[in-house]
C-alpha cells in the first residue's frame, strides 16, 4: 500500500510517497507531486531515505554496560528500562532533580518533543532540559521576538518568495543544505525579481545570484548596518510606514549612520559600490525579503546581527506588507516545532515562558499539577552539556538524550565528549550506534519517520502529518513508549499522563498550547490531512495564518521594535598565531553530524569525508596542493582533513563541512562562545592556524 508521508530531514519536510519495493524488502521513494512546498522534487538524501530503515544499518535491541570499562552489551526491554530508571534516581536522590540532565533533538515530533519536555517537569522535576535546535536558530527566534514579539520561521509561505521584487539570501546555501528550495529562487529571477546572496564563499547558490557578497566572517552586522546607512543616506525609507507601524527608529537611525560605506569596507572586505548595488536592488522593486541561516544566526552576536537586518527590512516598508518580510530558513526538521512545545530551557509549550506566572497556571492545569512544582528555566544546550559530569552543587551527573549527537554537532566537540564520558550516568535513546551513544552506559533502540505517525512542524510554520508506512524491526520501540516505561518506573501516579499513543498526545498538546502565541488548539490530525498542512497559530474555532503581520505585529502595541544595535568583533579575532577564519556548514549529501547519513552507500560515496575549502593563495603559503592532508588548529584542538582548492573562497578563510567524527572533526576547533541572548554558539567563526599535516 502506497503511503503519502514527509522527508525525515531538513525543515522543508519534503512530501513523498512510500511504496513497498519491487524487487527486495523495503521501501521505494516515488515522487509525491500535490504537496506544494516541494512539488514532488527531492534531494538524494530524501531519496536515500529509506535505506536507513534496514535493520543492518541500525539499532535492533537494546544495549547496557556492566560497568564503566566494560562494552555495551545486548540486554532486555525491562532490563534497560530498570537501568536507566535507576540511573536517574540515583542522580536525583543523592544530587537534587538538577542533577539530572535530559537533552532533546530537532527531529524528534511535535509530539515527542512535548512529550519529553513534559517528561523532564513533571517526572523528573528538573529544570536541566535543552535541545540541540539551540545551535539551529535560536538567534533567529530571539530577533524575531524581540522585533515582531512572535517568532515563526517564515512568516510566510515558501510560495510568496517568486512574487516578491527581491530577496537578500544572508548565510544561506539552499542549492545544497535545501535544493528542492532553490526552484523559489530561480523562479523568483525568472519573474524579473533579483537575488542578493551574502555569503564569504561562492557556494553553489551564490553562483545562482545576481549580486553576490562576500563579507569577512563574523561581519554580518556590520554589512547589515552599512547597507541601512545607505538607505538613510540615498533617502529610501519608508517614512509612513515607521511612523504607524513601528518603534525605536530614531536609536536605529543613529547607530546605522555611525556605519559608514567606508567604515563597513574595512570592516567587511565589501566594496562599496557593491553595497551601493545591494542597496539599488533591494529598494527598487515594491515589495522585497531579508531571509537569514546559520550564517549570520551562528554567532557570539547572532541575535543582533539578525536584528540588523530586520532592522533593513522596517526601514524600508519591507515587513508586515504581501510579499515583503524577513523570514528564517530553519535548518532541522522539526527545529521549529520542537522548540515552541517544551524542549527549551525557558519556555513550555506553545511558546510560553516558565517565568509566565500564567503560562505556568495554564499549562500546569492540563497536567494536573501544582504550579509551584514545575523548575524555573534551566541551562541552555552548551551550557547543559558543559555542566555535564561536575562534581559541584550545580554539576549534571545523569544524562537522558534523545535524538541527539552533541559528541560531533556541539562546538568545542572533544571537551563535550569528555563531559560525556564523566557523567555517573548516560542514557541515550536513538536510531543508530552514534558517536553518543558509544558512549552510555544503555542504548536504546527507537523507531524513526516511517515506523510511526507523528506531526512536524516545518520552516513556514506549517504542521504536518508524517505517517507510518511500516513496522519497526523487532526488538524496537517508540520514543513515547520509552517515556512511559520511564514513568511508570520512577512516578507511577504519573505514567497516565504519558499516552504512547501520538495521536492522544498532540490532543493535550492542543490544550496546553491553547491561547499561546504558537496555538495549535485548532489543529487536528484530521484537519492536517484534510488541507496537507495547517499553518499556526490556529486558534480553536479559528482559522490557518500562513501569511502572519498583515494588520498588526504580535507585539502589546503592535507594532514592531527596531533594535538599533552596533557592530562588535567577533569573540575571537585573528592574530599572528591564529591568523585565518575558519567557518564551518553543511554539505548536498550529508545532514548534521551524519549519524544516519554516514550509513548511506550512495551518500558516502558522493562525499565521502571531511576536506577543508581552501583558497589557491592559501594553499600556496601553506605548501598544499589538492587533496594534500592539511591541519587546522584553533586555541581548542586539531582537525585534519584533505585540502580542497578553489577561488570560490576568501583567501583569508577556510571552510569544513561538520558531519564527520574523528580527526576530521570541523566542531573539535570551533568556539563555544555564546550570544548573550539566545545562548547560541559561535560556530560560523573562529580564528585558526592551518598547516600541513
Amino acid at each position: 500500500m502506497n503511503v503519502d508521508t514527509h522527508c525525515p530531514y531538513c525543515s522543508l519536510q519534503c512530501g513523498m510517497t512510500l511504496t513497498p519495493a519491487a524487487d527486495a524488502p523495503g521501501l521505494d521513494v516515488l515522487e509525491r507531486t500535490g504537496f506544494d512546498v516541494n512539488r514532488g522534487a527531492l534531494c538524494s538524501k530524501g531519496r536515500t531515505a529509506p535505506a536507513v530503515l534496514d535493520s543492518a544499518a541500525r539499532l535492533t535491541e537494546p544495549l547496557v554496560r556492566d560497568d564503566p570499562a566494560a562494552p555495551l552489551r545486548p540486554a532486555s526491554w525491562p532490563d534497560a528500562l530498570d537501568r536507566v530508571a535507576a540511573g536517574l534516581a540515583r542522580a536525583r536522590d543523592a544530587h537534587g532533580p538538577d542533577a539530572v540532565g535530559v537533552f532533546g533533538g530537532g527531529g524528534l515530533t511535535n509530539e515527542k518533543a512535548y512529550a519529553l519536555g513534559k517528561f523532564a517537569r513533571v517526572v523528573l522535576r528538573t529544570s536541566q532540559i535543552d535541545y540541540n535546535g539551540r545551535f539551529c536558530m535560536s538567534s533567529a527566534a530571539a530577533a524575531g521576538t524581540r522585533a515582531f514579539g512572535l517568532d515563526r520561521g517564515l512568516p510566510f509561505p515558501l510560495a510568496d518568495i517568486p512574487r516578491t521584487g527581491c530577496v537578500i539570501l544572508v548565510g544561506a546555501n539552499p542549492a545544497e543544505t535545501m535544493p528542492p528550495a532553490l526552484r523559489y529562487f530561480t523562479e523568483l529571477r525568472a519573474n524579473g525579481g533579483t537575488l542578493v546572496v551574502v555569503d564569504p564563499r561562492r557556494t553553489r547558490t551564490a553562483e545562482q545570484a545576481d549580486l553576490h557578497l562576500a563579507p569577512r566572517p563574523g561581519t554580518d552586522l556590520a554589512l547589515a548596518l552599512g547597507l541601512l546607512h545607505l538607505v538613510i543616506a540615498e533617502g529610501r525609507t519608508d517614512d509612513a510606514f515607521i511612523a504607524a507601524r513601528t518603534t525605536g527608529w530614531a536609536d536605529a537611525r543613529a547607530t546605522a549612520m555611525a556605519h559608514w560605506p567606508e567604515l563597513v569596507e574595512r570592516i567587511t572586505g565589501v566594496p562599496v559600490p557593491r553595497l551601493r548595488r545591494a542597496v539599488e536592488l533591494f529598494c527598487a522593486p515594491e515589495s522585497a525579503m531579508v531571509l537569514t541561516a546559520r550564517g549570520p544566526e551562528q554567532q557570539a552576536k547572532g541575535t543582533d546581527t539578525v536584528g540588523a537586518w530586520i532592522d533593513l527590512c522596517l526601514a524600508t516598508g519591507r515587513a508586515g506588507r504581501p510579499h515583503s518580510g524577513y523570514g528564517c530558513l530553519t535548518g532541522q526538521g522539526n527545529g521549529q516545532g520542537g522548540r515552541e512545545h517544551g524542549q527549551k530551557a525557558d519556555q513550555l509549550p506553545g511558546y510560553r515562558l516558565l517565568t509566565d506566572p500564567d503560562a505556568r497556571r495554564h499549562v500546569a492545569a492540563v497536567w494536573g499539577v501544582d504550579p509551584e512544582t514545575l523548575p524555573g528555566p534551566g541551562r541552555s544546550a552548551y551550557e547543559l552539556l558543559d555542566a555535564l559530569g561536575g562534581t559541584g552543587p550545580d554539576g549534571i551527573r545523569a544524562l537522558l538524550l534523545m535524538g541527539s549527537n552533541p559528541a560531533v554537532s556541539a562546538p568545542r566537540a572533544a571537551h563535550v565528549e569528555s563531559r560525556l564520558a564523566a557523567l555517573d550516568f548516560l542514557a541515550v535513546a536513538d536510531v543508530v550506534l552514534s558517536e553518543t551513544a558509544a558512549l552510555a552506559d544503555v542504548v536504546l533502540p527507537v523507531a524513526q519517520w516511517a515506523e510511526e505517525t507523528g506531526t512536524l512542524t516545518n520552516l513556514e510554520g506549517r504542521v504536518l502529518l508524517r505517517r507510518r508506512a511500516v513496522d519497526p524491526p523487532p526488538g524496537v520501540r517508540g520514543d513515547l513508549d520509552v517515556l512511559r516505561g520511564l514513568a511508570d518506573r520512577l512516578a507511577p501516579a504519573r505514567a497516565a499522563g504519558f499516552p504512547v499513543a501520538a495521536e492522544e498526545v498532540f490532543a493535550e498538546l492542543r490544550r496546553a498550547s491553547a491561547g499561546g502565541k504558537a496555538d495549535y488548539s485548532g489543529i487536528t490530525y484530521e484537519r492536517i490531512e484534510a488541507a496537507d498542512g495547517v499553518f499556526w497559530p490556529c486558534p480553536e474555532g479559528g482559522e490557518p495564518t500562513p501569511r502572519m503581520f498583515l494588520d498588526r505585529f504580535a507585539t502589546p502595541d503592535g507594532r514592531a521594535r527596531f533594535s538599533g544595535v552596533q557592530h562588535r568583533p567577533a569573540a575571537e579575532e585573528t592574530d599572528a598565531e591564529y591568523p585565518v577564519w575558519l567557518t564551518t556548514g553543511r554539505v548536498l549529501a550529508q545532514y548534521q553530524s551524519g549519524a544516519q547519513t554516514r550509513r548511506v552507500s550512495e551518500l558516502n560515496a558522493a562525499t565521502p569525508g571531511p576536506y577543508v575549502q581552501m583558497h589557491p593563495e592559501l594553499a600556496a603559503r601553506v605548501g598544499a596542493d589538492e587533496g594534500d592532508p592539511v591541519a587546522v588548529l584553533s586555541r581548542r584542538g586539531r582537525a585534519v582533513a584533505p585540502a580542497r582548492i578553489t577561488a570560490g573562497i576568501r583567501p583569508d578563510t577556510v571552510f569544513m563541512p561538520f558531519h564527520w567524527p574523528g580527526e576530521g572533526r570541523a566542531n573539535t576547533v570551533t568556539n563555544p562562545a555564546l550570544d548573550p541572548v539566545s545562548r547560541m554558539p559561535e560556530f560560523k567563526v573562529c580564528a585558526v592556524r592551518v598547516e600541513r599535516a
